[in-house]
């Protein structure tokens, strides 16, 4: 217990932890985007709500799991928080255009130097988003038959959220910050990994800059697409 005790209690731990619990997020934001997709498919949104009744079905496993990711979330931001509040206490200044890290010349850009707000306003929009769709489900009257089952109409439901400007223009917004937050957060785990070799630091940056950027067209596109479709 002491070597990990020292292990989270150090700068190089903490980011180690920073920098796993970000890839593992990394990995089910992928999932979720690939499960929403679905709703992309002209069926009247039968794949969709296939896929969330798929979910509902693993009864106690589903609740295993959502509080496994939110154990992720809370330490994600747990130690981003240390680290920030660890990094401003640790220099008389702030950074600028003109830091070397040890990947070489620094990338750091307006998003990557507010990575702690970046990730903050993602939070709040996660709140929100759960809350938003869940407190929806439970008032959502229309329903829909999945495998002889009447379910809620899941996709009925997204639709109608989607129909509002605003909503829309959130959810945006969010998977732009979002986009930003994942692009320096990939090299940046890579480097807390050790990964950030001089022969590997272009191909690197290269991979995260096109996971953020796929994922945030991702998440763009869903509710752009449901908003047109209903004009």
């Amino acid at each position: 217990m002491i070597p990990l005790k020292r292990a989270l209690t150090s700068t190089v731990g903490r980011k180690f932890v920073m920098s796993i619990s970000g890839i593992a997020l990394v990995l089910f934001v992928i999932v979720h985007l690939l499960g929403n997709l679905t709703l992309l498919i002209p069926d009247g949104g039968e794949a969709f709500n296939k896929y969330a009744h798929n979910f509902e079905s693993l009864g106690v496993a589903l609740y295993v799991i959502e509080l496994g990711l939110l154990s992720v979330i809370l330490l994600h931001v747990a130690f981003g928080i240390i680290i920030t509040l660890q990094n401003r206490r640790s220099r008389s200044k702030k950074y600028d255009e003109h830091i070397q890290t040890k990947g070489g010349p620094s990338n750091l850009s307006p998003f990557s130097k507010n990575m702690f707000w970046s990730g903050f306003f993602i939070g709040l929009f996660i709140i929100g988003h759960v809350i938003h769709f869940r407190i929806a489900k439970i008032f959502t009257a229309e329903k829909t038959m999945i495998n002889g089952e009447e379910v809620t109409d899941l996709y009925a439901m997204v639709l109608e959220a989607f129909a509002d400007p605003v909503i829309v223009a959130v959810y945006v917004t969010a998977s732009l910050i979002l986009g930003f937050h994942l692009r320096h957060g990939f090299w940046s785990a890579m480097q807390s990994l050790g990964a950030m070799k001089p022969q590997w630091t272009k191909g690197i940056y290269a991979i995260g800059f096109f996971v953020a950027f796929v994922l945030a067209i991702g998440f763009i596109a869903l509710p752009v697409f449901l908003f047109f479709i209903q004009l």
